[in-house]
């Protein structure tokens, strides 16, 4: 239950002074439905308003005035505005108003008064004027006007100004809370107590106050880094009590592996030895094998599953789409079965008694492999002694989904799989709860894609020389950018090129994209894989997981636009054959500085480990490698890329306090509990792991 000192912070932000029904939705927008998120609001920027005479007023500066009101000028007509003419001894300045001010200001501000006035100056061909200052004050109350203001988010309705005073409400509202940080840390640190570090960003000194790297920053940073760090080690302490089978290497995965026609490299043996030895733990498993397109993962998760079969217990791998799905079935239902172990294929398309044979084989145990969809936790699909559970690109499936497929079993190990390369400062961020194997080798055949960035203006020359390499046998992807936010536009735009290669090189041109249904989508990724497409056009809404050994050759089309990890696995569906291969990563130019290195990176070199570290150094904390998709938490202050330091000091603090303090019973146990709470990182609540 969340403790009462945190109630007014849990409030809705309808409890704020002027927050009606017309300004909650704005304000909610900017901020959030609590008055938490009100209180956790960044301000972008700083205005400093510098005191000055009218003499010497700067075009586009704030600026802030001590004048006497000289006179009024009534609009002439609708629409048009109020002018007051201010001065000074120096000078003379126009103030603007819009809208139906006219008798408020005489009356608040009368000819002859003398007024503090601030706001952004701006020149205009009858003189210099400033339109709606931000404050008009008699010389008594000049101390309201800061000198350094915060400045915030707004939105139509909603000026930043009235969304700094909900601010400074939330801020008063704020408790003293229980510390809950060790003391010499916060010492050694010099960081300010929770109430200052949010004082210091809702009143900044200037703009380093705002810096990711100021003391107050970062204290809230760490506070909310560790916040998560003790929700996924309390997750990962609980899942260790957790029995799980215990389950042996077996001569069946030996014999797999020596049947295979190339060697483990060490990184895949590695990978086995880590499952093997969770599989002995007797515990639940919880892991992550994290390696790039074509390491060799599915087979590494093949051999756990041959050990699996061998104990008498059935596997189960699941992958987001039926062209994954059935590219693993075809992997490892081959090996599997000329060992004697059964392995079905079960998707949505599989329907009556097809479909019910397969769910028969399950359910008896005769089938103990099972590699499929979400349909593999649909309600009908029943497994006799479900034991191991792999999700391929576990981020693209909800924890519900993962957690469905789990029940069909009793301490189900699991495995988790991505293709996404993570850079290791961000790997507690994502899967702190779990442990990690990383797949860092490439298999031995793979053939390196030489890789070229070529400019658009040389595009006839790329269809010229793929028109010979399709003579010659060779199979191609052309990949279409996102060019606009309409996907009507970007299909158009698809069509088109698809039409204009179709031209250059024959029929042999296919096109998929995100407006065609399943079924559609795969029987033209059929036609490619099967050779009887030579190019296949695709946007990138749509998954190229097909493996096409053939296919040597991968166009991307305005390649500034994608991201440096896109770009790396859509150039990881070539070079899976024993022929030369290449990308050509064609550019409108001129490239921004940033572009240019991200494509040279990709010249110089097919590690995707290196490549996420490069990309997550260029793009800064941003939405570095389109992390966001794969599951990189949202949050409120700590930035993964300014705070990377932090975040390995606040797993290894998150570890200790659950190894000394499981209960979180002591004084500063109980202060822990209360930032879980603010934070919403609890380990009841379905974190984004893989669990």
């Amino acid at each position: 239950m969340r403790p009462q000192i945190l109630f007014p912070l849990f409030a809705p932000v309808t409890s704020l002074k002027g927050v009606g029904p017309r300004v909650a939705p704005l304000l909610e927008r900017v901020a959030g439905p609590i008055v938490r998120d009100v209180l956790w609001l960044r301000p972008h920027s700083v205005i400093r308003r510098t005191p000055a005479t009218l003499d010497r007023s700067i075009d586009g500066q704030v600026m802030t005035f001590d004048v006497t009101v000289d006179a009024y000028e009534r609009p002439r007509a609708r629409g048009q505005p109020w002018k007051v003419r201010v001065s000074d001894d120096t000078g003379f300045l126009t103030l603007v108003f819009f809208g139906a001010y006219g008798d408020q200001l005489e009356k608040r501000h009368p000819v002859g008064a003398r007024r503090i006035v601030s706001g952004r100056v701006e020149d205009d061909r009858y003189g210099r004027q400033m339109v709606h200052p931000d404050y008009i004050q008699p010389p008594d109350k000049a101390g309201e006007i800061p000198e350094v203001e915060a400045v915030y988010p707004a939105t139509e309705g909603l000026p930043a100004r009235r969304v700094r005073a909900f601010v400074e409400e939330a801020l008063f509202r704020a408790p003293d809370l229980p510390e809950w940080q060790d003391p010499a840390w916060l010492a050694r640190e010099g960081y300010p107590s929770w109430r200052e570090a949010l004082e210091r960003l809702h009143h900044p000194a200037g703009e380093a106050d705002l810096s990711p790297m100021s003391r107050g920053l970062r204290r809230l940073a760490y506070d909310e880094l560790l916040a998560h760090q003790l929700a996924m080690a309390q997750r990962k302490a609980a899942r260790r009590r957790e029995p799980g089978a215990k389950i042996p290497p077996s001569a069946l995965a030996d014999r797999l592996q020596a049947g295979l026609p190339f060697a483990f490299t060490g990184a895949q043996a590695r990978a086995l030895a880590d499952i093997r030895a969770d599989f002995a733990a007797g515990e639940r498993m919880s892991r992550l094998i994290q390696g790039d397109v074509g390491s060799g993962k599915t087979v590494v998760a093949m051999c756990a599953m041959a050990d699996v079969a061998e104990f008498g217990s059935q596997s189960a791998l699941m992958a987001p789409t039926e062209i994954l799905a059935r590219q693993h079935y075809e992997t490892i239902s081959g090996p599997l079965a000329a060992l004697g172990v059964g392995v079905v294929l079960l998707t949505g398309r599989d329907k009556g008694a097809a479909r019910a044979a397969k769910l028969r084989a399950l359910a008896s145990g005769e089938a103990r492999v099972a590699v499929g969809t979400h349909a593999l936790f649909q309600a009908e699909v029943a497994f006799e002694r479900l034991r191991f559970v792999v999700i391929d690109e576990q981020h693209r499936f909800g924890v519900a989904e993962r957690q469905r497929l789990q029940a069909k079993g009793q301490a189900v190990h699991l495995a988790a799989m991505s293709a996404t390369p993570i850079p290791r400062t961000l790997e507690l961020t994502m899967y702190g709860d779990l442990d990690v194997s990383r797949i860092d080798e490439k298999p031995p055949g793979r053939t390196p894609v030489a890789t070229r960035a070529v400019p658009m203006p040389r595009l006839p020359e790329i269809v010229g020389r793929l028109r010979d390499a399709v003579r010659s046998g060779a199979q191609a992807f052309w990949i279409c950018p996102l060019v606009s936010e309409s996907e009507v536009s970007d299909l158009a735009a698809a069509e088109k090129r698809a039409a204009e290669l179709r031209r250059e090189l024959g029929p042999g041109v296919g096109l998929v994209h995100g407006k065609l249904s399943g079924g559609e989508k795969d029987a033209v990724m059929a036609d490619f894989a099967d050779g009887r497409l030579s190019v296949l056009v695709a946007t990138t809404v749509v998954e190229v997981g097909v493996n096409v050994p053939n296919a040597t050759i991968m166009v991307i089309e305005q390649a500034e636009r994608f991201g440096l990890a896109q770009l790396h696995q859509l150039r990881g569906r070539v070079g899976r054959g024993h022929r030369e291969s290449a990308c050509v990563l064609l550019y409108d130019p001129p490239l921004s500085r940033i572009a240019e290195q991200r494509l040279d990176i990709l010249r110089r070199t097919d590690d995707g480990f290196v490549i996420a570290e490069k990309d997550l150094e260029l793009r800064g904390g941003g939405d570095a490698l389109g992390l966001r998709q794969s599951g990189l938490p949202d949050y409120a202050f700590a930035d993964p890329f300014a705070h990377r330091d932090l975040i390995a000091v606040a797993g290894d603090d998150a570890r200790l306090i659950v190894s000394q303090d499981p209960e979180l019973a002591s004084p500063r146990g109980q202060a822990l509990q209360v930032l879980q709470e603010l934070f919403d990182w609890k380990a009841g609540l379905a974190l984004r792991d893989a669990g």
